[in-house]
């Protein structure tokens, strides 16, 4: 892929029609924080989701190609946007959102020819096929819903005036998530002390996000500040997030970083080597459960057992406070080939073995310490503390 300019924001759009009053306050935020830093060692980050430069596609990186090759894929119809999130050359549910609020922008723009009331149609239509890719992330249908409020309250108006508040909706969601995983990074920060070890599970990081990372993102802004932290990783099995890309980016910041086998977990913490987990989340029920990446909830036990606190850091968008409990969260299957011979040079397992393979898990709100947004800590009991966040 040629194109590989940078995107250089400008926080004072903030006040455009498609950025929130939490959003501006938001960006605001970041603003200050970013002339206020005393920034030891600047983290680079890579614009891994973005929008191409003649607005008709969206450029990402394909994770599924690190951390042996750098690729990057214009996706510009709605089965190409599709595979790449059901394929997961696009993860984590931050970015899964911004590329969907970028995408819904792209496929928009090859309507505007169309009739305005075919126009919302078939938007409609491409939303609802995008949104079937991946059911458990909540930000999918978080930015997907946000995009079409945006083209129906335009709705009988010309396209290209639609188009244009579209497109100013897709960049607010991508700049208000960068500030939101500051903000996180930032709440974060103040939970670990010099030379803490941190256990993390599957990969929450910039590649997951925009920058930063969500339960990265204090390890890397703990990194730019001069703190010393030594940081396990589980592999995460059976796709292995956590070797080729939590790895991958924590080594390339300059962060001390050991690999481990997802089963090593509860010997390194026996250990005492581990002071505290973070890990990330795709959706968050009203009462402080959690899905994320499977193997999640046992991390989570282990900690329990012995002692060490346990956090989840996500964006509000994560919260889904239509949801009740953990038992309300859809979970999907993944293929059995990923556990049978993907990665492997030949099969690992008898070809016609069955296989269940949940890509994601739930973890218990009373295995949890803290859960940690760009608002603040919530603490237990969960269903009090995320009600007030939207009060």
């Amino acid at each position: 892929m040629a194109e590989r300019r940078p995107i250089v924001y400008d926080w004072e759009e903030g006040r455009g029609p498609g950025v929130s009053h939490a959003g501006r306050n938001l960006l605001k935020n970041e603003e200050r924080i970013l002339h206020s830093m005393n920034q030891l060692q600047k983290v680079t980050h890579s614009d891994h989701v973005r929008l191409s430069e003649d607005g008709r596609a969206v450029v990402i990186l394909d994770q599924t190609q690190l951390p042996c090759r750098t690729v990057y894929l214009r996706l510009q119809t709605a089965e190409a946007l599709y595979a790449a999130i059901r394929t997961l050359q696009v993860r984590g549910a931050p970015a899964i959102g911004i590329c969907a609020g970028y995408g819904m922008y792209c496929l928009a723009r090859s309507l505007e020819k169309a009739a305005p009331g075919e126009f919302l149609e078939k938007l409609r239509a491409f939303g609802a096929y995008l949104n079937s890719a991946r059911p458990t992330a909540v930000n999918l249908s978080w930015a997907i819903r946000r995009m079409l409020g945006v083209a129906e309250k335009s709705a009988g108006g010309p396209v290209a005036e639609t188009l244009a508040l579209l497109r100013a909706e897709c960049e607010a969601i991508h700049r208000e998530d960068i500030a939101m995983c500051r903000a996180i990074s930032e709440h974060g920060l103040a939970l670990l002390r010099e030379g803490d070890g941190v256990l993390t599970h599957c990969n929450a990081g910039p590649l997951a996000t925009s920058r930063y990372g969500t339960a990265l993102g204090p390890i890397l802004l703990a990194r730019e500040r001069g703190m010393q932290l030594r940081v396990f990783a589980d592999e995460t099995r059976p796709l292995l997030q956590g070797a080729r890309l939590t790895a991958y980016e924590l080594q390339r910041a300059g962060v001390d970083v050991t690999l481990i086998c997802d089963n090593m977990a509860s010997i390194v913490m026996k250990n005492g080597w581990v002071n505290v987990c973070f890990v990330g989340c795709d959706r968050i029920a009203a009462n402080g459960d959690f899905a994320n990446k499977i193997g999640t909830s046992g991390v989570a036990i282990l900690a329990k057992h012995y002692g060490i606190p346990f956090y989840t850091l996500g964006p509000t968008s994560t919260i889904d406070l239509n949801c009740k409990t953990g038992a309300d969260i859809e979970i999907e299957q993944r293929p059995p080939e990923e556990i049978r011979e993907k990665f492997y040079r030949e099969p690992m397992a008898p070809p016609d073995v069955k296989c269940y393979n949940p890509a994601f898990d739930v973890t218990d709100h009373a295995l949890l310490s803290g859960i940690v947004t760009e608002k603040g800590i919530c603490r237990p009991p969960f269903a009090e503390s995320l009600r007030r966040l939207f009060d």
